[in-house]
């Protein structure tokens, strides 16, 4: 019985995936898996760029526009939730494309993700508390008491990763640190990496240009039907807390669109250099498309 193949398409924000991915599944005849953490949500249509009606009607997509703001939605879940629906997709198709930029869920299906407790609602609403009561300060001092090994590499500016940590001190009377394995999994499938990239003038380029096509298409209305919900995690991302900072009469506007431009670019190179560390990934300039197909033809799965 032949092996089934995932081709994994990634690279930065704005590098032209979605256009390539689009070609790959028309013909392979297959559908797309979405690898962003926030074309999830059905009311970020335009700050996410996600696909159009007319993408959607070219090839079937998963994971896009499934959830709504105030979902609780995890790395780990969403592993699970791709797994299952490959196993389906799979009896289909021999070939599946999963595509897109958010690093941490594209490592969770092809390398699996450390089994982490679920945290029960009790101890995320009195850790949201203390969050919002007590400041990130006080809960990265307490991090440092209960979890020191994870305190140390952690981003202590990022509130939800020490929010986190400390939700599983708290559940399980165990360290975050204990929990985090790092092993991967195996999986019942041949798993195909091509990474998309392009030199970095070109690429900022077509970011900047991608941000101006957002503000057009309507990004600032769709921040404001939002803006109700800013405080929540779906909405800390590049666009939307830009756009925030103008509504409440922090930044102009041009300065808001600038600061976008540039928070994108900063993204970009994080996403790079997360990338770069893995072996696996066959690098290709967007435009050899030639070169990629007949790398994908000398490496699916026989």
């Amino acid at each position: 019985m032949q092996t089934p193949t995932l081709i994994v398409l990634i690279g930065p924000t704005g590098v032209g995936k979605t256009e390539l991915s689009l070609k790959i599944a028309e013909n392979y005849h297959t559908e797309i898996i979405s690898a962003d953490s926030r074309q999830l949500y059905a009311d970020l249509k335009i700050g996410t760029a996600a696909p159009t009606r007319e993408q959607l009607e070219r090839v079937r997509h998963h994971f896009v526009g499934t959830l709504q703001l105030t979902d609780y939605y995890s790395a780990a879940q969403y592993e699970a939730d791709v797994l299952n629906t490959l196993n389906q997709l799979f009896q289909i198709h021999p070939v599946v494309l999963l595509t897109g930029g958010s690093m941490m869920y594209v490592d969770a299906v092809c390398k699996g993700i450390d089994d982490i407790p679920t945290v029960d609602r009790e101890t995320r609403e009195l850790m949201i508390h203390r969050y919002e009561t007590e400041g990130l300060e006080r809960l990265c001092a307490e991090l440092k008491l209960l979890d020191p090994e994870y305190y140390n590499i952690v981003d202590l500016k990022n509130p939800k990763r020490v929010v986190h940590a400390l939700e599983i001190c708290y559940m399980t009377g165990k360290t975050y640190t204990s929990f985090r394995t790092r092993s991967n999994k195996k999986r019942p499938f041949h798993i195909l990496k091509i990474g998309l990239k392009r030199d970095r003038e070109e690429l900022y380029e077509r970011i900047n240009r991608r941000v101006d096509q957002m503000i057009d298409e309507g990004l600032v209305e769709e921040a404001r039907s939002v803006y109700p919900y800013r405080h929540l995690n779906s909405l800390n991302t590049v666009g939307y807390k830009e756009i925030f900072n103008y509504l409440d009469g922090t930044w102009t506007l041009p300065f808001a669109i600038e600061k976008i431009k540039q928070n994108s670019r900063i993204y970009s190179r994080k996403q790079m250099t997360w990338f770069k560390r893995d072996a696996d990934i066959a690098w290709f300039h967007p435009d050899e498309t030639d070169k990629i197909e007949a790398y994908i033809q000398e490496n699916i799965a026989g």
